[in-house]
């Protein structure tokens, strides 16, 4: 890991080395914080008041979309009679790709829109808001004061992508879901972008941006919590100020099974607890797939690359299968989806999914990690949870003489760092999940088409694929 400024051991060891919290909070808690919201006198909000930040990202269609919904807050805007309120996309905030993990644009929003803003609102391009409401919602809350709003989420179990914070008690720490919407005010905002000029983060690692978020904001108990607000939502009830879609949108026939060609990174240890697993569940739905192990195994068959197995990083073997995947030796497919043996995954919602892109654009997809993002650092799609590449990208990737540093150096973190110095950007969709369903809160995933889960940990691998990622639709067997 010397090769990443000095950063030594696995991605795991960092991670859980991020946090060590006290328990102790020194803020008000939610019951708190509505008494105390009662007593104070409500400040009306106008819309010019207001900084909407659309999440959005820089690959074609969610530009498209996150353009979409700008126009449409504008033209909802426009009948309330009001001055509109400053919309930003994110991914146009500024160049620098990293921005999605909204720590490095918090200055940029302070120095750009600071002066005429009490509040900045942050959406997902398919939240559906109702901006009046809004208003009202947010003329509760005197915006003289830090206030950190959202629909909460909490850990019922220490998790390890929350790098185990609060494991005595998880769910006494909350989080938004940012597909609700998610507020600060701009005493708030202004305070963190300050902070952060001299600040050194715990850990140069992004995650799961959400909970960070709100750590940061915390910063172990001399910050506000989240404030919970019933009126922030994700599932339509009458009181509700914002509402989601899917994360899954309709973008027309799911690709065809000929056009995903499917890898799966395997070693001779693991082929008879793991592989048995993956044909049980998900292979049927496979048109074309490949298991690529240390080994050359008839009964699976695998396909040994001549690249031996490595304990830690598989970048060796990972640029095999990207070279294998050009040449004239399969059928070619227009999108190679990489996992690992423990990978359990949706092949039809990933279908469908991938209709929303082109795959004559570099794309890579998957759930997007960071390192380094707040010090212009990079992004990468998690290994475990699937790396989906379009055969441009991965073309563009050889062709540019980026490779791998050593055979066991981290796959994701290499593959991610080529991209991101090639300017192709790296697309994030909430749908991969690097880690089990446990580690997730359950009112988050239960609202999800997941299409993917990785590990076996502790868990019944078949019966979470069968609950979790089998469709009960008829299988479409194009």
């Amino acid at each position: 890991m010397s090769h990443y400024n000095g950063v030594n051991g696995s991605k795991l060891v960092a991670a859980l080395l991020w946090f060590a919290f006290s328990a102790a909070d020194k803020h008000t808690d939610p019951a708190h914080a509505a008494e105390h919201q009662e007593q104070t006198a409500h400040s009306s909000v106008g819309l010019d008041e207001l900084v909407i930040v659309i999440q959005s990202q820089r690959n074609s269609y969610h530009a498209r979309r996150g353009g979409q919904k700008k126009v449409e807050l504008l033209q909802q805007a426009a009948t309330l009679g009001q001055a509109v309120p400053v919309i930003v996309l994110l991914h146009e905030l500024s160049e620098y790709e990293g921005v999605w993990s909204i720590l490095p644009a918090l200055p940029l929003l302070s120095a750009s829109y600071g002066q005429q803003a009490s509040w900045f609102f942050f959406i997902e391009e398919e939240t559906a808001v109702t901006l009046a409401a809004v208003l009202q919602v947010l003329s509760r809350y005197q915006v003289q004061e830090e206030w950190f709003l959202g629909r909460r989420l909490h850990d019922n179990e220490a998790s390890i992508i929350h790098h185990y914070a609060f494991s005595e008690d998880p769910i006494s720490f909350g989080y938004p879901d940012p597909a609700a919407g998610w507020a600060l005010s701009a005493p708030l905002l202004h305070r963190l972008a300050e902070r952060l000029q001299h600040d050194n983060l715990k850990s140069d690692f992004t995650i799961d941006l959400k909970h960070e978020i709100a750590l940061y904001i915390w910063e172990e108990g001399n910050g506000p919590k989240l404030t919970p607000v019933p009126e922030f939502c994700t599932e339509p009830r009458d009181d509700c100020t914002t509402t989601f879609t899917t994360y899954l949108p309709n973008c027309g026939d799911p690709v065809l099974k000929k056009d995903v060609f499917v890898a799966v990174k395997t070693c001779q240890k693991f082929h008879s607890e793991r592989v048995p697993v993956v044909k049980a569940t998900w292979e049927r739905d496979a048109g074309l797939l490949e298991y690529y192990s240390d080994v050359s195994d008839a009964s699976i068959p695998t396909i040994s690359l001549g690249v031996p197995n490595t304990e830690r990083g598989h970048c060796g073997k990972t640029f095999a299968i990207l070279r294998r995947f050009l040449s004239r030796n399969l059928p070619k497919a227009d999108w190679l989806l990489i996992v690992d043996d423990d990978t359990l995954i949706s092949l039809p919602r990933l279908r469908r999914l991938l209709r929303c892109y082109d795959p004559t654009e570099a794309v890579i997809l998957g759930e997007r990690y960071g390192y380094g993002l707040v010090h212009k650092g990079y992004s990468y799609t998690t290994g475990g949870a699937g790396m989906v590449l379009s055969r441009t990208a991965v073309s563009r990737l050889l062709s540019s003489g980026c490779s791998c540093y050593s055979d066991d150096a981290p796959d994701d973190m290499v593959i991610g760092r080529c991209f991101t110095s090639l300017g192709v950007p790296i697309t994030h969709s909430p749908l991969f999940h690097q880690a089990r369903p446990d580690d997730y809160p359950e009112t988050l995933i239960s609202l999800q088409q997941a299409i993917s889960f990785h590990k076996h940990w502790n868990i019944n691998p078949v019966a979470v694929y069968r609950e979790r990622l089998q469709d009960t639709q008829p299988r479409d067997e194009l």
